[in-house]
């Protein structure tokens, strides 16, 4: 249980890192909007953690094992960098449109991004559920297979599907359009990420090659 104690110690840590992220440049603890998604992020992180902790102890440690120190290669640390950037751009740019009132979201297309955020953390985590080397960095090892079942017959990188969903809800959750701006420059930091990852996997990861061959799309199916 000692890793279900570090995923939670870790969630609620980030958890106030959102919160000063969203409260500080929103100039207010009146802001509901981010409370909410504060609250839809915690449930649909630290529950799952626990539950993963429970049956699948190492999956939940390659999760935990992220960020760019955590990256073996150099490309990836300044991929990841950028998104790490990209996101909490979206956070600020949401907090400062509700300080300002740059523009209204209606509390129905609010709730749609909440429900856009934890449609996207779930299928993260359904991932790792079905493939419990989908971890936090790109990394192939001893031992790991080619996963082809669940979400990865569509596409290459279900997970990445996840995380491009979850930035979308973000700022419609945190209220805000010119949030969105930040959508663009996250998902194309996923697809230098994606292509990156390939060229390891293709080289490192035995059948890899061949799965690529059977499953044509990486991110949406019939598009890319």
């Amino acid at each position: 249980m000692k890793t279900g104690v570090q995923a939670v110690v870790s969630g609620l840590v980030g958890l106030g890192v959102f919160g000063f992220v969203l409260f500080y440049p929103a100039g207010t603890f009146k802001y509901w909007q981010a409370w909410v998604f504060i609250a839809v992020f915690a449930v649909a992180t630290i529950v799952p953690g626990i539950y993963l902790a429970r049956t699948n102890p190492s999956a939940l440690q390659r999760r935990m094992h992220a960020g760019p120190r955590a990256e073996t290669r150099t490309a990836q640390k300044f991929i990841i960098m950028g998104a790490f950037v990209g996101v909490f751009a979206i956070m600020v740019v949401s907090a400062l449109d509700h300080r300002f009132g740059w523009s209204t979201v209606p509390t129905a297309l609010c709730l749609v991004g909440d429900l856009l955020v934890a449609t996207g953390l779930a299928i993260a985590m359904l991932v790792v559920v079905q493939n419990s080397y989908a971890a936090a960095t790109v990394t192939v090892e001893a031992g790991q297979n080619v996963v082809s079942s669940g979400f990865y017959r569509f596409v290459r990188h279900p997970m990445y599907v996840g995380n491009v969903i979850l930035m979308v809800g973000m700022p419609l959750a945190l209220g805000s359009l010119w949030g969105l701006l930040g959508v663009v420059p996250g998902v194309l930091m996923l697809v230098f990420r994606i292509l990156d990852e390939e060229k390891a996997l293709a080289v490192e990861l035995d059948g890899y090659r061949e799965y690529m061959r059977r499953v044509r799309y990486r991110l949406l199916p019939h598009v890319w």
